[in-house]
């Protein structure tokens, strides 16, 4: 039975703009040090739009609210990021999309993954396949979403390894401008769960990672010779 879709936050690069009038979108500048809630600019990167049109694909009843944090180049803090998740708990996101890793742990990034997490929000983060780990993803609480190149478009794989949680396709929308792998297996991930609370899962995240497991094409991580 299907119940309504839910709203999904995408902490990235933005939008396109012919969709700024469609969505709720903020941008958050670091000004003198401190974080600035502005207006949203078009995307100039191309990520945040890449990451979007995924959702909007795969879940394409699901409302998303962009909260901006890249703007000229691919470089953000912990404290943008931290108010940008804050922000989308406080607009009744169900989902958060963040495509995105920094290297640093940072106690004010922690919390405010916490804060959503008990707010009962999904928080799915990007998480490399190997290496060190990543923030938000290495965060307690928080869904590791990976690329796994051996799912098409509408496929998942239950990873648990010492990375990621899950994988999914790796490839933006043909047409798409920019990203590919971890980034884009994590939006893939983030429709996955839009898919299944439209369906009636509940947002208890136990149930939801049950339900991901259930539906994955594949288990375990894939082995490659040579």
């Amino acid at each position: 039975m299907m119940t309504e879709w839910p709203r999904i936050g995408v902490v990235d690069s933005g939008c396109q703009d012919e969709w700024l009038s469609d969505y709720r979108s903020a941008s958050f500048v670091l000004v003198d040090g401190l974080v600035s809630c502005q207006a949203a600019t078009p995307d100039q990167l191309g990520h945040g739009s890449a990451i979007g049109g995924v959702i909007r694909h795969l879940a394409p009843g699901s409302q998303l609210v962009m909260a901006q944090v890249f703007h000229q180049r691919f470089t953000t803090t912990a404290l943008q990021v931290a108010a940008a998740i804050d922000w989308l708990v406080d607009e009744g996101v169900e989902i958060i999309n963040l495509s995105l890793g920094l290297s640093q742990d940072r106690p004010l990034l922690a919390a405010a993954c916490a804060r959503a997490v008990d707010a009962g929000v999904i928080v799915c983060a990007a998480s490399p396949a190997r290496g060190d780990p990543v923030y938000p993803s290495a965060y307690p609480g928080v869904f590791r979403m990976t690329g796994d190149a051996r799912c098409t478009r509408d496929e998942l794989s239950w990873l648990a390894t010492r990375h990621a949680d899950f994988g999914a396709h790796v490839r933006p929308l043909e047409g798409a401008l920019a990203g590919s792998g971890a980034s884009m297996g994590c939006a893939h991930l983030s429709a996955h769960v839009a898919r299944l609370l439209s369906a009636g899962v509940t947002h208890e995240p136990g149930a939801v990672a049950e339900a991901l497991k259930a539906q994955a094409s594949y288990r375990g991580p894939e082995h490659r010779r040579g």
